[in-house]
This record gives C-alpha cells, structure tokens and sequence, in this order.
C-alpha cells in the first residue's frame, strides 16, 4: 500500500468483508452437524455460543494478526462498529419478539473479556485454541465435555486462520 487513501479504501473493504464472515452462520452450521449426538450440552446453546466465539474470533484476530501495523486500530474500529450496529438490531428484533429487553452486544462483551482474562491466566499454553476450548465448553454449560471443547477450539482455529488468508490476500500483512 503506497497512498494513505488506498489503505483506507482496503481498509473500510476489510472491515465490511471480516464483519460479514464474522456473523456468517455457515460454518455453525456445518459444526453443528458434526457435534456428536453424546455430547452433554444443550444444542441450541452450543449453538449461540458458537456464533458468539465467531464474532469474538474474528475481532480478536484482527488484532493479533495486525499487531505492529498501522491498519490494525482503523480496521478494528471499523469491525467492532459494524457489530456494535448489528447486535442493536438484532437486540430490538429480539427485544420486540420477547417483550424482554436483550443486550446482544453486552453478550459479546461479556464474552471476549472471559475469553480474555482466560488467556491472560495462561499465558504459556501454547496455543490460544488449547484456552479457548475449556473456556468455550464452560460457556456451554459443560466444562469437562471433549466434543464440545473441540467443537469450540475448531470454530476459534478455523476463524483465526481465515482472518489471516484474508488479510494476506488483501495485502495488510
């Protein structure tokens, strides 16, 4: 990237583009399917957690994988605003289908800093997966349960190593 307008202009590309990815229900899906029938955890709630750790992945890649450049804060903000907007309509929708107010944003919230303070009080475990699947486990409501441990650590590998394609791709590494 030579021209500051460029980079902004890939950028505002990124944001949207990893922004999409990011709330794409199509690997979900597919990791739903293979979520073995014993598994000892509610369905639906592995479900949403699912889409959660997606969301939280794809922010928290940028980050990493952009560590030392200068795009890494715009794209960022970018990303995390896109969210913010589609956790408050879809917060609304909900709030109107339930008559209860939803805060789906707050949910992510509440979520990246577990995720986070996780990984800060491990910080040698070698791979962040090796975290985040306990940790993702334990949101679903069973901490000791392997499928679904897994089922969390591939959503989290998965998300991170398309964040870094896509960024290699678009040249912001």
């Amino acid at each position: 990237m030579t021209h500051p307008e460029d980079d902004m202009a890939v950028v505002a590309r990124a944001g949207e583009d990893l922004f999409n990815f990011a709330i794409d229900r199509e690997d979900t899906r597919w990791l739903m399917e293979h979520l073995p029938r014993e598994a000892d955890v509610p369905r639906g709630t592995v479900e949403y957690e699912l889409q959660l750790l997606k969301i939280i992945s794809v922010g928290w890649s940028i980050h990493f994988h952009l560590e030392n450049r200068p795009q890494k804060d715009a794209l960022a903000e970018r990303f995390w605003r896109a969210v913010q907007q589609f956790s408050h309509e879809l917060s609304s929708t909900a709030g109107m289908v339930t008559g209860q107010d939803v805060d789906y944003f707050g949910t992510l919230k509440a979520r990246l800093d577990m995720y986070l303070d996780a990984l800060a009080r491990q910080p040698r475990a070698g791979e962040p997966a090796q975290v985040i699947g306990p940790r993702f486990a334990a949101a679903c409501g069973n901490a000791q349960d392997l499928p679904t441990f897994l089922t969390g650590s591939k959503m989290f590998l998965s998300a991170v190593h398309s964040v870094r394609e896509y960024l290699a791709a678009q040249g912001l590494l």
